[in-house]
Formats: structure tokens, C-alpha cells, sequence
């Protein structure tokens, strides 16, 4: 199984340490995000990632050849200018093509600000079991922006913004609104099922493919400790956390 880190971002919210490096080399008990999120993925067996970069790229690749890319194979999507989620995606979908003839097997896509106990292998299983496009890690947790599921955990639309606005693209009789948690697992067919072009998020791909009938699934972590590092007061909670032994 391959893998995607998102790390292209600014890090505004966590200004000022973004103001001499980027969001990935922010750290957290003496520890780079952008390492805590490879160990992490290396201790589920994956060893080939590609990371996009923007903001202080050079930095990013000299902290991956000053490690030696950790033990990992990695290789990084530079982005001249911020394409978002699914514009990296696609920018960087090259990685995930297999000319091997064999099945190809599903990927994950993982923030690289996004801290969790998360069992991705489980995760991986329910997806392939279900044969979706793609299935998103998600919780009960209050946000600004919601997915909505139905019955089956499929999605059927979204819900943002402080009046509520409610966009459906497949009709349900009962909605459940789920926060996501910036993990996907993704089958490689999606990629050339990307329409849209130059910068854009992944979750209008994933609504106009869902509005047409393909499988994008809820993944229920609620049980697992979860915490998006996306301000100080975060970065703060999580050296608690790994203090306490509750992350590792």
C-alpha cells in the first residue's frame, strides 16, 4: 500500500512557527509532524509515500535527505502555486499508477497536521471490502463543516457555514452529519475520475462522483483519539498527550 502526505500547506493557524518553516517540520514533543506522520505509516507497512510541498519546499527536502527519507521510499510533488487537496491528488497521481498488470491496490491520503490512533488497516479492510471509490475517516464532533452520510454510510452531501447551508447530491430519508478527519483511503480508479482542473478540493470530486452513484463511505473513528494540530494550543495538548503515553 502506497501513501500520500498533504503538506503543501501554509500553516497560517499556527503562526508564528510557520513564519521560518513549514507546517511539516513544526514540532511536537521533539518530534516533526511530517515524522510522527511517516512513522505512523510506516507502522502499518507502508514504505512508499510522496509528499506535495509549497511553503518552504528546500527545507522539506533537506529534512527527508538528512534522515534518508527515514527508511522510506518517498519521493515529493512540488507545487509552484497551492492546488489544495484535489489538485495535489492529481497532480500527483502519476505515483499511484501500476503497470505491473495487477490489481491496483487502494492508497492513503493523510494531512500531514492530522495526529490519531486510527487503525488504517482496518480502515483499508472495510474499504476493500466494500469495494467504494473512497472511504473517509470521520467523527461526531462539532465543525464548521460537515459531510452527511446516509443510512448506509454513503455520502450524500455536506453541510457548512454558521446558517447551516445544506447541499445534497443523492436523495436520503435520514442524514447523519459527520466531521472529517483529513484521512482517505482511495481506490487509484478516482484519479483519472478527476475532472476538474487546477486548484480544488478533493471533496467536490468526491460529492460529484457520489451525486452519480459511486461509492464514498464513512469511516467511524470515534473511538480512537484524534487531534488536528492545526494551532499552538493543539501542538500543546498533543506533547501532553505523548507525555502521558497516550500517543506514541
Amino acid at each position: 500500500m502506497k501513501a500520500m502526505v498533504l503538506a503543501a500547506g501554509l500553516g497560517t493557524r499556527l503562526r508564528p512557527l510557520t513564519d521560518d518553516r513549514p507546517k511539516a517540520l513544526v514540532e511536537v514533543a521533539g518530534r516533526t509532524l511530517l515524522e510522527i506522520t511517516l512513522f505512523r505509516l510506516r507502522s502499518f507497512g507502508i514504505s512508499e509515500v510522496i509528499i506535495n510541498v509549497h511553503h518552504f519546499a528546500e527545507m522539506i527536502l533537506e529534512y527527508l535527505k538528512t534522515n534518508n527519507n527515514f527508511g522510506m521510499k518517498i519521493e515529493v510533488s512540488s507545487e509552484d502555486v497551492l492546488l489544495d487537496t484535489g489538485g495535489g491528488l492529481k497532480k500527483a497521481g502519476y505515483f499511484f499508477h501500476d503497470d505491473s498488470g495487477r490489481p491496483e491496490e487502494p492508497f492513503l491520503l493523510h494531512n500531514v497536521d492530522a495526529i490519531s490512533t486510527i487503525d488504517l488497516r482496518r480502515m483499508a479492510q472495510l474499504h476493500t471490502r466494500n469495494q467504494a471509490l473512497a472511504t473517509l475517516a470521520v467523527q461526531d464532533r462539532k465543525t464548521s463543516r460537515y459531510l452527511l452520510f446516509d443510512e448506509q454510510l454513503q455520502l450524500c452531501g455536506r453541510r457548512s457555514g454558521h446558517d447551516g447551508n445544506t447541499e445534497l447530491v443523492r436523495s436520503s430519508s435520514q442524514t447523519q452529519a459527520l466531521a472529517f478527519a483529513g484521512i482517505h483511503v482511495i481506490s487509484p480508479r478516482l484519479i483519472p475520475m478527476m475532472v476538474e482542473e487546477g486548484i480544488f478540493s478533493i471533496i467536490n470530486s468526491y460529492l460529484r462522483l457520489a451525486g452519480q452513484g459511486e461509492k464514498i463511505l464513512a469511516f467511524r473513528v470515534d473511538e480512537y483519539y484524534w487531534r488536528d494540530l492545526g494551532r499552538p494550543d493543539d501542538l500543546q495538548q498533543a506533547a501532553q498527550d505523548f507525555e502521558r503515553g497516550i500517543l506514541q
